[in-house]
């Protein structure tokens, strides 16, 4: 299969042109990426497209989400996470969805991604109480059948989750501490044998799928379970992600739970690498970015998640130029409500503005693309693959139509992907060579009867998650004390949360 594009505005985010738009024609030779250029020869037999007022440019990476949260879109709001927690991970009372409703609600963040740009998705999945293969094979089947690449995880923890949280021996009742330790985590051994088997079973499905390896944070997991799964991600050279202090909470929790800071406390177990990424990184001090500079990890900057939790703002700046690789996420389903990345970069293209009045320090736009196209395919460990447009990588690309309102009146490009497009001018999403989304349709799958299935099945979900949000908000006042103490404590750091200095008496 051939594709010639002719006479385009290409945008590479690689190779000699980098971020500087340029007039080309693109050849796309089954999956990959053939040549790239002005006056190519059209080869014979290709499909040809005009490019002529089109931008042809990466196919835009979601570098952290949880597909999990897809059936509580919109559910929520005004919450911390410690609160928010409760009712979209709870503690108690939560049962196994079943493998068609995963399927489902992966198909929910599929079309949405594919549809707004998204060719390439880092997917944490959580499954109450434990996560099967067969769940996961779920997922991966939708993201498969929809033709979009993803990178998908069994998700862990395995201490009690009491003990992740600061100071909540003190402030939870012991009967309710009784009732969280009936619970059984996994222990090493099975999430060993589980990543194992999901690894022959999905890694390298269709040249799209990989998996790879998810404690989901160093206070939520044993040092053993931790460093069992870090060997595995470094022996299959995929990613080793987790979550590291996304809120003061968090900031708090290394210095009280292990007197070091949670990014010391990783580096001492030998669990920073370039393989690593690390979700958040808000509450950072300088020695932790030193450390992760010097560690090569990635951070994947949740910039609109992290509004929506109060959460605070990461300090991109100081992460870039420490020599962090910084990518972008739209996180979970429910503290974001949509997977669209374009709406993501456009938050981090403004937030970091108020974060100081020295302008010279603020965002370009060219270095948010960068964080949405090739510093997530870094984060991914794909970056060979995917994330620019270079002779040789796979054929994951956008071609958008310049001479929508979007580009109206077009004065500079990179300007207007950050602060002016939505995702409406796109015409066609290609993944692995393949054209998915063809004017606003997926070309795989029928959208409409997938999403009446969803709804159809709601009602009943949604009672039986409305006992559980019941079972769980006994915790709530507990866990509102535990968030207010720690926003009190002074770190040593500031990020925008606003005055916490002014609870209500």
């Amino acid at each position: 299969m051939s594709t010639f594009i002719r006479g385009a505005t290409v945008l590479a985010m690689g190779g000699p042109h980098g971020s500087t738009p340029f007039l080309a024609d693109v050849h796309v030779e089954g999956d990959a990426i053939k040549a790239i250029g002005p006056g190519l020869p059209v080869p014979e037999g290709a499909t040809i497209i005009d490019g002529t007022n089109k931008l042809v440019m990466p196919g835009l990476i979601n570098s952290h989400l949880h597909s999990g949260e897809a059936l509580f879109k919109s559910r929520y709001d005004n919450m911390p996470l410690e609160i928010w927690m409760l009712y979209a991970y709870p503690i108690l009372g939560a049962k196994a969805l079943s493998e068609r409703m995963i399927y489902l609600r992966s198909m929910v963040v599929a079309i949405e991604s594919l549809k707004t740009g998204v060719t390439c998705l880092t997917d944490d999945i959580f499954e109450a109480p434990r996560q099967t293969v067969a769940q996961l094979g779920a997922a991966v089947s939708a993201y498969d059948d929809a033709g979009i690449r993803a990178t998908v995880s069994g998700h862990v923890m395995d201490r009690d989750f009491l003990d992740s949280i600061p100071f909540s021996r003190e402030y939870v009742p012991a009967e309710l501490q009784a009732e969280v330790a009936k619970l059984i985590p996994p222990t090493t051994d099975e999430y060993i044998a589980f990543a194992k088997e999901a690894h022959a079973q999905f890694h390298g499905r269709s040249g799209r799928i990989r998996f790879m390896l998810a404690p989901s944070a160093p206070q939520r997991c044993t040092p053993e379970l931790m460093q069992a799964a870090n060997e595995l991600a470094l022996e299959w050279k995929v990613p080793f992600h987790t979550h590291i202090v996304e809120t003061k909470v968090q900031g708090v929790t290394g210095p009280t739970l292990y007197g070091k800071t949670l990014m010391r406390y990783m580096a001492d177990l030998g669990l920073m690498h370039s393989g690593t990424t690390i979700a958040h990184s808000i509450w950072v001090t300088d020695d932790d970015i030193a450390l992760m500079g010097e560690a090569g990890v990635s951070i994947v900057h949740n910039t609109i998640s992290n509004q929506k939790l109060g959460a605070g703002v990461a300090p991109i700046r100081k992460l870039l130029d420490a020599g962090v690789n910084v990518a972008l996420g739209s996180d979970g389903i429910s503290t974001n409500d949509t997977p669209r990345m374009f709406d993501v970069m456009h938050a981090c293209g403004l937030i970091h503005k108020v974060t100081t009045p020295d302008y010279t320090q603020w965002l370009s736009s060219a270095e948010v693309l960068n964080a949405c196209t090739l510093s997530g395919a870094k984060s991914a460990m794909i970056g060979h693959e995917t994330g620019s447009l270079e002779v040789g990588k796979k054929a994951d690309l956008l071609i958008i139509n310049l001479d929508t309102v979007c580009f109206t009146p077009r004065h500079d490009i990179l300007n207007h992907l950050v602060y002016s497009e939505n995702g409406s001018s796109i015409e066609k999403v290609m993944v692995n060579g393949e054209i998915v989304v063809e004017n606003g349709k997926l070309t795989r799958i029928d959208e409409a009867a997938l999403l009446a299935e969803l709804r159809s099945l709601m009602p009943e979900f949604n009672e039986y998650h409305s006992g559980v949000e019941a079972r769980n908000r006994v915790f709530e006042p507990y866990f509102d004390a535990i968030h207010r103490r720690c926003n009190q404590v002074d770190l040593g750091v500031h990020r925008l949360i606003g005055n916490s200095d002014m609870w209500p008496a």
